[in-house]
């Protein structure tokens, strides 16, 4: 019950990636919950998303370099 409480979200992602099909939570041992996606719920896809809805412009990398420069002095 503890290690479901505090990993909730990484075990709901579980689901809705299709990853696992259910959880089974338990409490002392014994099983106490079963954790299921909901019915009709299409698996979340989330790599390639937004696959042509915008063009990234040659220069996304103009600034890399000053921007490492700026977080590796802190």
């Amino acid at each position: 019950m503890l290690e479901a409480k505090s990993t909730l979200s990484r075990l709901v992602e579980a689901l809705e990636s299709g990853r696992e099909r259910e959880i089974v939570i338990a409490r002392n041992g014994k099983p106490a919950a079963r954790l299921v996606p909901l019915a009709g719920t299409p698996a979340a896809r989330r790599l390639g998303i937004a696959r042509g809805r915008f063009t990234v412009p040659d220069s996304i990398d103009r600034h890399a370099t000053e921007i490492a420069e700026t977080f590796e002095r802190h």
